[in-house]
């Protein structure tokens, strides 16, 4: 007969998980999946002419972007809240904040440098068979004065309502600021925001197991909707949009981690794929940024650090929406319109993919940054409506350009700060979605494995 310690200890003893009898897919499985029944649906529809799956395939795919976008507002407020507020606990904070910040600036140089180069080698715009009558206004057309007036709000409710990010993000910049000053008075406030977080987060994770589903719509709806011939006729600009992309994702970023953070670039993708997959189905830097976060701290960055430069780069570290497309798209509807560009037109572009980056916010799709660069130009405006129709196509291969960029550069930051744990940078495995899920929330305490929370971090070395 047992003991009751004994059976106590019985009790506590870890249980051996059942066996189940259907394995799980991987959740890259169920993208490729989603892709190649959505491709398959949409040319039934569009061959067949049939309204009704279009229909069906239209509103899958709104579902899911709707239910990203519900959780952005909210998201974005409290993780820069949050984030914002853990630079208290690292040493140096207003270097790395500022180093980060550089670093998304000279990044998205090279990205502009690329687009550009691509754009002038290939003349997208020529032989198209556009013309200008094929063009038509924006329904919401960005300026530098809507830019700098826009960024602070008139009352503190529309920004959510409206889902204006940038206004959103000053909100929360301006709350974690004050938060800071405030110190010990404010940790009931902090304690609440990090809780509503985490809740965010868990919930926007149920979103995320939905996008193999969003991504049948998305892709159907849009071969449905457009079709091949569509597609056809911006043959050479979306190649060049790839590329582009592709040059940044798999040539600049690698070279960049081998050179300054001098870890092995392969490592990295295979730590951080599971953001990057997240993101080209997504099409939402902001709906992709638990994952980010996650896989970024996996890759030895630490957590307090993480917290910040992540959410601080899904609003404002655009590698794809705010340098490559721009550069590459102005070139396509200067030559739609005949219009010449010279070398400061090409300058002007530099400065605006660096400068109104966080115009793009994080939102599905870069229209805001392309009529902020049309405008600047003097380019018609009329020209983002050439781009409409294949920009959801296009949309998937710049955010996930961006999500690369926005766990880069805290990899880069961390290893010239000498503060990155290459033992888990090195060690880092591809997570899977129950796994990151489970590890979701600014605030836990463990990863998905169970590894203890790492402790403050470490004073970064001097310059």
């Amino acid at each position: 007969m047992s003991t009751s310690a004994e059976t106590a200890e019985s009790s506590q003893a870890p249980q051996s998980p059942k066996s189940s009898r259907i394995p799980k897919i991987p959740f890259w499985v169920q993208i490729l999946a989603g892709l190649a029944l959505g491709v398959l649906l949409g040319w039934i529809a569009k061959s067949g002419d049939l309204g009704w799956l279009t229909t069906t395939l239209q509103h899958i795919g709104d579902l899911f972007v709707q239910l990203l976008k519900l959780a952005v507002a909210p998201l974005v407020f409290f993780a820069i809240l949050v984030s914002i507020t853990n630079l208290r606990q690292v040493n140096n904070a207003a270097r790395l904040a500022t180093r980060t910040l550089l670093w998304f600036m000279v990044t998205s140089l090279i990205a502009v440098a690329i687009g550009l180069a691509i754009g002038l080698l290939t003349h997208p715009g020529a032989g198209t068979g556009l013309t200008p009558k094929d063009g038509k206004l924006p329904d919401h057309a960005g300026s530098w004065i809507d830019f700098l007036t826009g960024i602070v709000p008139t009352d503190i409710i529309t920004p959510f309502t409206e889902l204006n990010v940038l206004q959103i993000v000053f909100m929360a910049a301006v709350a974690g600021i004050a938060a800071l000053q405030l110190g010990e008075k404010a940790e009931p406030v902090l304690t609440i925001s990090r809780s509503v977080l985490e809740l965010l987060q868990k919930a926007l994770w149920w979103v995320i197991r939905l996008a193999p589903i969003g991504t049948v719509g998305l892709i159907g709806n849009a071969i449905a909707t457009y079709g091949w011939n569509l597609i056809g006729k911006y043959a050479t600009f979306t190649v060049d949009i790839y590329v582009g992309c592709a040059l940044v994702l798999f040539g600049v970023y690698p070279l960049l981690l081998a050179t300054v953070a001098k870890v092995n670039p392969l490592q990295f993708f295979r730590g951080a794929w599971p953001a990057i997959q997240l993101a080209f189905v997504s099409r939402s830097s902001v709906g992709t940024m638990p994952v980010t976060q996650q896989v970024t701290e996996r890759l030895g960055v630490p957590r307090e650090y993480a917290s910040f430069a992540v959410p601080f780069g899904s609003t404002t570290k655009m590698d794809g929406c705010a340098s490559i497309y721009p550069a590459i798209a102005a070139i396509f509807i200067a030559q739609i319109f005949d219009v010449h560009l010279g070398i400061g037109d090409y300058i002007l572009i530099a400065f605006v993919s660096v400068i109104g980056s966080a115009a793009t916010a994080g939102l599905t799709g870069a229209t805001v940054m392309l009529t902020l660069t049309l405008s600047t130009l003097g380019l018609p405006l009329e020209g983002v409506g050439l781009l409409m129709a294949i920009d959801p196509i296009l949309d998937m291969m710049r955010t996930a350009t961006n999500v690369a960029g926005q766990s880069v550069i805290p990899i880069l930051v961390s290893a010239k700060e000498k503060i990155l744990d290459r033992d888990a940078y090195n060690s880092a495995t591809s997570i899977t979605l129950d796994a990151a899920g489970a590890g979701a929330g600014a605030g836990a305490g463990a990863d998905a494995e169970g590894v203890e929370e790492k402790g403050s971090v470490p004073a970064p070395a001097a310059a």
